[in-house]
């Protein structure tokens, strides 16, 4: 099957740091079975400088189409790729994620599968984004044959927005590679309990709140993986945390296995493939409530879910270090049996079944 996907979030070189790779994974898990994809990254210049991704001229990039422009496709986008929309036949599958995404994609006026993020809802809902954008985006997901919301919870915010779009709407989470898993895991040491975070020092992410938390806590030790602006304000919190700075995604996952707990209290997250990737490391890993990771993690059955707020994150690890050994038997292996249905093989194969369905 010839696949179209097109979005703006796709990395062009495989070393772009800002640029997650959890599309990338989709594309290679579909390619890896047969279908030949094409990608069409088109790129608003003036909200890729706003959002400080890489800048590349527009041009051919492997399998990747990067094609610049200075007005959000008001325009007739399809005239600076006429030989790949040609080469196209009748039957592509065309998917696009994200605003970009999606608003040039309706405008090809062919029939297409629209990738919904949190970008995707801070349009629909945002006051800043009432007068034009929204109405765009609103029109371009009523002509979508179907719909991916990236996560659980997105999918329940967008139908609590738009109930009629019930019928053709699906969830199409990311996952990890299944050859990562480890299930070695260590006995937790109540005496030294090891807890990990690991993000972007976004004020979003809330890493303030996990060092709040753990701070003159007796019994944990906390390590901060990342980098960013807030580092310097989130040192001054606390002298005792260990601040590694970026680390390789190897790395991370080294670090992972010798923790006993993962924590991101983030918000505004699409999905949170770090989450995935410390359960498979055998971190009891805690998320926020409704929020991304919400929906795949069941709160005290396979996983922890707070508010970002630090005394509930201080409630969560206490209730951890104070749990019998058969509780935390069970949720670890609770926690592996949901990691076994993320692999990024399943959730690419089940997205095409789940298009296919609704089409």
């Amino acid at each position: 099957m010839k696949i179209l996907f097109i979005t703006d979030l796709y990395p062009v070189n495989w070393d772009e740091k800002t640029t997650p790779k959890t599309l990338l994974s989709f594309v290679q898990e579909w390619e890896k079975q047969g279908h030949s994809v094409d990608v069409i990254k088109p790129n608003f210049i003036f909200n890729s400088f706003l959002r400080g991704k890489p800048f590349y001229k527009t041009g051919q990039y492997g399998n990747v189409l990067n094609i610049n422009y200075w007005t959000p496709f008001w325009l007739d986008v399809k005239r600076k790729w006429p030989a790949l929309l040609s080469s196209c036949p009748p039957d592509t599958l065309i998917i696009a994620h994200m605003p970009s995404g999606i608003l040039f994609a309706d405008k090809l006026g062919l029939p297409f599968v629209a990738g919904v993020h949190n970008s995707d809802l801070e349009i629909l809902t945002n006051p800043l984004y009432k007068f034009h954008f929204r109405k765009r985006l609103k029109k371009a997901l009523d002509n979508a044959k179907a719909i991916a919301c990236r996560s659980f919870v997105i999918r329940d915010k967008l139908l609590k927005l738009y109930p009629e779009y019930e019928h053709k709407t699906f969830t199409a989470p990311s996952g990890i590679n299944e050859e990562i898993i480890n299930q070695n895991v260590h006995t937790l040491n109540r005496d030294n309990i090891k807890v990990l975070t690991c993000a972007n020092f976004k004020k979003r992410k809330n890493i303030d709140k996990v060092i709040e938390a753990c701070k003159g806590l007796e019994g944990f030790e906390l390590t901060v993986i990342g980098e960013g602006k807030e580092r310097k304000r989130l040192e001054k919190i606390d002298k005792n945390v260990k601040f590694t700075g970026w680390l390789s995604h190897d790395e991370v996952l080294a670090k992972m296995r010798e923790s006993d707990i993962f924590i991101l209290p983030s918000v505004a997250e699409t999905f949170g493939m770090v989450y995935l990737e410390a359960m498979s490391q055998g971190c009891i890993t805690i998320g926020t409530i409704n929020d991304g990771i919400d929906g795949i993690i069941q709160n005290k059955e396979n996983g922890f879910l707070t508010l970002p707020i630090s005394n509930e994150i201080r409630k969560i690890l206490l209730n951890i270090k104070n749990m019998d050994d058969d509780s935390l038997k069970t949720l670890r292996y609770n926690s592996f049996q949901t990691i076994k249905k993320y692999t990024s093989k399943q959730c690419a194969d089940e997205y095409l079944q789940q298009i296919f369905k609704i089409l």
